[in-house]
């Protein structure tokens, strides 16, 4: 029997929803379902999603209205917006390891694919992690490994998972990770027998780089023969105002793009799309074009 039991768990909504569920949502659930046939899905949520593709997924996996962190809600954070989005981002961090703990069973941010099956031999390990690149501290100024939390494995009341919940608030410095997934990083050089750690072709074949994510959205490669799923590192580039790490932006990952433009993700994507609309638009050419317009030719990256 294995340790880890077959039950995903998702967040999504712990902020006021005021635009519709995007497609690459509905994309992360539905290759998820299809792809590992899990046992039960779970999406957690504080203020409950809407659109037509929320409207597609939303009876088909089990919905949990939960409150939001009350270490995070008392942590001070900048009035703007990335302060804004820090905040909910981390009460995610407290969710999905309360969770976890409770449940176990495996976590997977809501901008993940899933393009293999999890074999069955993560679960059978009391804890997993996948590595990612390693980190700039904003506060300390150093560069320190990185186990991303986007994606875990759990058995219920793993001692790692509960080791690292007791630690995070003490380590909620408003950075971005410092409380996760560095945090992760120094807890397993402290007890490496409590976790099993992936090499990030596993679960993050494309890291978080501008050049990581340009040969995910906008160019065609292959996929590494040990990549299990991708995490499109979203925050980085979903607003259109953002231009540090790609003129790409979330407008423009439409069905039509996905369906017409090969590249990395949309052909790994494409399978789980919904039926398509009678007819072909040309809005997916369009998209292409006002993109490769707007790409700044050296851009800068900043995790």
């Amino acid at each position: 029997m294995s340790r880890i039991p077959s039950h995903f768990h998702f967040i999504f909504g712990l902020r006021p929803q005021t635009e519709a569920f995007h497609l690459v949502y509905y994309l992360c659930l539905e290759s998820c379902l299809r792809i590992n046939k899990p046992g039960r899905v779970t999406l957690y949520y504080h203020f409950e999603p809407y659109g037509k593709y929320w409207d597609l997924i939303a009876s088909r996996i089990e919905l949990v209205q939960v409150p939001l962190c009350e270490e995070v809600a008392a942590t001070h954070y900048d009035c703007d917006l990335i302060g804004n989005k820090l905040r909910y981002a981390h009460h995610a961090d407290f969710i999905r390891l309360d969770k976890l703990i409770e449940y176990g069973g495996v976590y997977a941010d809501i901008d993940t694919l899933f393009v293999r099956p999890l074999p069955d031999h993560l679960f059978e390990h009391a804890f997993v992690l996948g590595r990612e690149d390693r980190i700039r501290n904003p506060a300390s100024g150093e560069w320190s490994d990185s186990l991303c939390n986007a994606l875990m494995l759990s058995e219920p009341g793993s001692v790692f998972a509960r080791r690292w919940r007791e630690r995070m608030p003490m380590e909620l410095d408003g950075s971005w990770s410092n409380h996760s997934c560095q945090l992760a990083a120094r807890l397993a050089d402290g007890i490496p027998e409590a976790v099993t750690i992936e090499p990030p072709e596993v679960f993050y074949p494309f890291m978080w780089t501008p050049e990581g994510i340009r040969a995910l959205l906008e160019e065609n490669h292959p996929w590494p023969e040990k990549a299990l799923s991708v995490h499109l590192w979203a925050h980085l580039w979903w607003d259109r105002k953002r231009r540090d790490f790609s003129a790409f932006y979330a407008d423009l990952l439409t069905e039509d793009y996905i369906r017409n433009v090969d590249t990395t993700y949309n052909l790994a994507a494409r399978p789980f799309l919904p039926p398509p609309a009678s007819g072909i638009r040309a809005s997916a050419i369009r998209a292409w074009r006002r993109l490769t317009t707007l790409r700044h030719p050296r851009l800068r990256h900043r995790r």
